[in-house]
Order: structure tokens, then C-alpha cells, then sequence
């Protein structure tokens, strides 16, 4: 029987079960989810579902990553609810593909994990993959693995074995809406900060490719028998989406700080004094500082903002904050230029700071 695969929190107890009902039935994995975006999220759930099935002993097929493709078929369907029409398109695009794997391997089953999942409609996931199957002479088998306390052993067998339980469903326009519905719940401002990517390629605190990194070194560790805890904790996350600086009306190249934090998006000031090479501006707590203030203090060599800007380092941002500031987690605004100048800053600075959980992965010592 061929199992379509969305995640490792469903897949792991699923496939438990499946086991069990089925035990005569050989179970092949099937990974196809064109529907999560960005691919580094794609990727880390592939990862985790590689681990998962490995422990389960299940040969696993990764299908392609289409997102082009489902793009494409959900145009249209950009804000419809959770279980709405976009979902159903979602589920007969996947659907449509694992019947057509199931019968290139020569199976006469398919099923999937989303049936599992909680968010998801039984019936929805059933109609579709039903109606799927038929085009390729496949059944679907539809179980109901949440019924009896499923869901609740499905987590806690997520939690026994160190899953990635992923906060959002897949696709860039649930979180979206997610991320508003949230807003409205907590009246904070959450936003999609898993699609933002720096230009400089930099991990950032909490981003996807900080994960990727964690649960890949989490598999080289049990591959070599070390223990280790994946452990939570709260902090305040940033994000910066624009910055943008002009002295006397001439645009300037800069680069701003991590966790620099502006009352408004749009400051017009002037320097207020000079204090150890440092500027001090008017207005909102603003410092300026040049180039080779950053390198001489950081031990760096760049040779200009660009280069700064393209090869970010967030620990020499910290390391220049608590030089100036005494402690690195000061949100005062920070500015690097090439040189300082006398003249009208006009400065645009959109950043969005807000309440997060990040893993740590600590190795258990022995």
C-alpha cells in the first residue's frame, strides 16, 4: 500500500496503526507536498519524515517538488478559509499524483497521513482521493485514526520521539491567514516571518535554516549514539524588511544593526554630537557609526556596506551593541556608513520585533 506523506507528527503514529490493521500489506512511503512553502520548510520536514521512517523500517520515495505546478492550480483560491475550496483543489492535485505512483509501483492501495491530521476534513480527504484513485484504478483506503484518543497518543508519540512539529500547515497562503487570525486572538502583530530571507543568506534567530541545522545535526547524534534534549525557549525575535537612508536628500548606502527599532517608520534628524566616534542624532535614540568603526571593533575587514550587507554577521551586530551600549539586546537604532557625514538624515526603517520560541539542541553530557 502506497502512503502518501505530509509530516512526521502524523506519519509517525499513522503508519503505527496502519501497521497493525494492515499487517499483511507491504507500506512504501510517499513523499509529495509541492504545497509547502518556502522549500527550506519542504526540506525540514523531509528530514523528519527520512528519520521517522527510518525508525519505522519504511521504504520511503520522495516525489517531485512541483510548486510551479500547484501554484499554478490554485490560482484564484489565494483566500479561501482553512478546508475551503483551495484545500480541496490542494488535495486532488497531491491525491491525483500518489494514485498515479501507487500504480507505476504496481500497488492496488493508497492512503494518506493527512487523514490524520486534526485540522483536516475526513470527508473532504476521502471524496477527493476517492474520486482521484478511480481515474487509476487505485483504492483509497480512508481510516480514522483520530477517533478513541488518537490525536492526543499521536502527540505524545510525537513528543517521545523528538519530532519537528511544524506551526503551520504548508502553504504560504494558510499562513497568512494564520498569522492574521493569530493577530486578532493575542492583539499583537504576527506575521509571516518564516517566508523573510536575507540577501546575505545569514541563518537568523528562529528562521527555517536555523531548524534545518538542528534537526540534522539531532540525526548525526543518534547516528553516533549521543544523547542530546531539544529544548524551548521564549525570546524576542526580529525581523528587518527596509532600510533605507538619505543625508541631504542624497541616497546613502547603510547597514542597520540587528534589533535596531525605530517610534515610526520615517525619521528626519540631524546629528546632535560626537561621543568616541560616535554619531548621535536628534531624534529616537539613533547612533551612527562608520565602517571602520564596525571592523576595528569587530576584528572585520569589509570593504563597504555592500559587503557588510551581503555578509551579515548577527554576533558581530551583538558584539557592536554591547560595546556602545553596554548590553546586546538594546533596541536603540545603529547605523553603519562608510563615513560619517554632517547634513539632513532622512531615514525609513521598517522592523517588526515580536514574542517567539525557538529549539536549542544540547548535547546530554555523560
Amino acid at each position: 500500500m502506497l502512503v502518501h506523506i505530509c509530516c512526521s507528527v502524523d506519519s509517525h503514529y499513522f503508519l503505527q496503526r496502519l501497521r497493525e490493521d494492515y499487517p499483511d500489506e507491504r507500506l512504501i512511503g510517499y513523499f509529495y507536498d509541492p504545497n509547502i512553502h518556502p522549500y527550506s520548510e519542504y526540506y525540514l520536514r523531509l528530514i523528519d519524515v527520512r528519520r521517522s521512517c527510518n525508525m519505522l523500517d519504511i521504504e520511503l520515495i520522495e516525489g517531485e517538488y512541483n510548486i510551479d505546478g500547484w501554484l499554478n492550480v490554485t490560482k484564484g483560491y489565494e483566500d479561501e478559509p482553512e478546508k475551503g475550496k483551495r484545500c480541496s483543489v490542494c488535495f486532488e492535485y497531491r491525491f491525483v499524483n500518489s494514485a498515479k505512483k501507487a500504480q507505476e509501483l504496481g500497488e492496488s492501495r493508497f492512503t494518506s497521513t493527512l487523514l490524520t491530521s486534526p485540522k483536516k476534513s475526513l470527508q473532504q480527504l476521502t471524496i477527493s482521493a476517492e474520486i482521484e484513485g478511480a481515474k487509476y484504478g487505485v483504492e483509497f483506503v480512508s481510516v480514522d485514526y483520530r477517533k478513541g484518543g488518537g490525536t492526543q497518543k499521536q502527540m505524545k508519540l510525537a513528543r517521545k520521539d523528538k519530532l519537528y512539529h511544524q506551526n503551520y500547515c504548508g502553504c504560504l497562503y494558510a499562513l497568512d491567514k494564520q498569522r492574521e487570525q493569530q493577530s486578532i486572538n493575542s492583539k499583537d502583530n504576527k506575521h509571516s516571518h518564516e517566508l523573510y530571507s536575507p540577501i546575505s543568506n545569514t541563518t537568523l534567530p528562529n528562521s527555517i535554516e536555523e531548524k534545518i541545522d538542528i534537526y540534522e545535526k539531532r540525526v548525526e547524534l543518534e547516528k553516533k549514539g549521543i544523547g542530546y534534549k531539544i529544548i524551548r525557549e521564549k525570546f524576542y525575535n526580529y525581523r528587518i524588511q527596509l532600510a533605507k537612508l538619505s543625508i541631504d536628500k542624497i541616497a546613502t548606502p547603510c547597514y542597520t544593526l540587528y534589533y535596531s527599532t525605530t517610534k515610526r517608520e520615517n525619521t528626519r534628524t540631524k546629528i546632535d554630537y560626537f561621543y568616541k566616534d560616535i554619531a548621535y542624532l536628534v531624534k529616537d535614540e539613533i547612533r551612527v557609526i562608520s565602517l571602520d568603526f564596525y571592523n576595528n571593533t569587530t576584528g572585520s575587514n569589509y570593504i563597504d556596506i555592500i559587503d557588510l550587507i551581503y555578509h551579515q554577521d548577527i554576533q558581530k551586530d551583538m558584539k557592536i551593541r554591547e560595546n556602545i551600549l553596554l548590553t546586546p539586546y538594546s533596541l536603540s537604532t545603529i547605523i553603519v556608513v562608510d563615513e560619517i557625514v554632517e547634513g539632513r538624515y532622512d531615514l525609513e526603517l521598517r522592523s517588526k520585533r515580536f514574542e517567539d520560541v525557538k529549539e536549542i539542541l544540547s548535547i546530554a553530557q555523560l
